[in-house]
C-alpha cells in the first residue's frame, strides 16, 4: 500500500497529503495500532487504507438500538464526519451526504425515519432500518423462524452489488432474526441470503437504498468495516 505523511490520531488521520508533489488533502483512515510503521520512521507516518473527500457527512438516525453508537463510531473510524441524530429530526434539517437508519427494538419507535427515504441522500438500513425500508416500499416483514442474535454465514448473491458485492461469495455476520424481510419491494434486488433467512440484504441501486439484516458495526461481524466503506463510496459518488 502507499505511504502518506499525516497529522492525525488513532482511528482517523486528517489533513493527509499524497506524497510531496500532490497538494490535495484528504481524510484518510488509519488504524495506527496495526498499521503504524515501525522502526526508523516517526509515529506520524501511517499506512494508507482509503481516502474520502473532505466534508463527507453521514448521519446515523437513532432508532434506539443497542448498537447504534457503534454505527456512528465505525463511520468516524473511516474518517467520516458522522453525527448521531434523534429519529424525530426532520430530514429538511439535515445537511448530509448519506443516511444510516439504525437498528432498534420496535417499528413503532422509528419516529420520522421513513421520511428520509424520500430524500435524495443514499440510505443504508441496518436490521430494523432495512425492515422499515421494505415495509415503506411495499415489501413484507414478518417474524423470523430462527429468533434472536446468532453468528450466521451469509451467501452474497450479487458480486456487482455496490454495498455487499465485495464480500462475495460469503461472509460471517452477527444478526438478529426476531423479525426479517420476507418479500423485497418492487425495484429492490435480494443480494444476500443464509440458511436461516432468505433475505439477508437488499439493494435498489437506482434510488441508492440499501439494507442489511445483520449488524456490520459489531466485532462479531467479520467484514463489517467493508460494508461501511462501500456505503461511504456510494455516498461520495452520489
Amino acid at each position: 500500500m502507499s505511504m502518506i505523511v499525516a497529522d492525525g490520531w488513532l482511528g482517523s488521520v486528517r489533513n493527509a497529503r499524497f506524497g510531496e508533489d500532490d497538494p490535495k488533502r484528504y481524510t484518510v483512515t488509519a488504524r495506527a495500532s496495526e498499521d503504524r510503521l515501525s522502526g526508523s520512521v516517526p509515529d506520524r507516518f501511517y499506512r494508507l487504507i482509503r481516502y474520502v473527500p473532505p466534508m463527507t457527512k453521514i448521519v446515523v438516525v437513532d432508532n434506539h438500538g443497542q448498537f447504534t453508537h457503534l454505527e456512528d463510531r465505525a463511520l468516524r473510524d473511516l474518517g467520516v464526519d458522522s453525527e448521531l441524530i434523534d429519529n424525530d429530526t426532520p430530514p429538511e434539517d439535515v445537511d448530509a451526504d448519506g443516511v444510516v437508519l439504525s437498528g432498534g427494538p420496535d417499528m413503532d419507535r422509528t419516529g420520522r425515519s421513513a421520511e428520509y427515504l424520500e430524500s435524495e441522500m443514499p440510505v443504508l438500513g441496518i436490521c430494523l432500518g432495512m425492515q422499515l425500508i421494505a415495509e415503506e416500499f411495499g415489501g413484507r416483514v414478518g417474524s423470523g423462524e430462527y429468533g434472536g442474535y446468532a453468528d450466521v454465514t451469509v451467501d452474497l448473491l450479487s458480486p456487482e452489488d455496490p454495498l455487499t458485492g465485495s464480500l462475495h461469495p460469503e461472509t460471517r455476520v452477527w444478526a438478529s432474526h426476531a423479525d426479517e424481510v420476507k418479500e423485497v419491494p418492487d425495484g429492490f434486488e435480494r443480494t444476500a441470503s443464509s440458511d436461516v433467512c432468505g433475505i439477508e440484504a437488499m439493494s435498489d441501486t437506482d434510488r441508492d437504498l440499501y439494507g442489511v439484516q445483520w449488524h456490520p458495526e459489531v466485532a462479531h461481524t467479520e467484514e463489517g468495516d467493508e460494508v461501511f466503506e462501500n456505503f461511504l463510496e456510494i455516498c461520495t459518488e452520489a
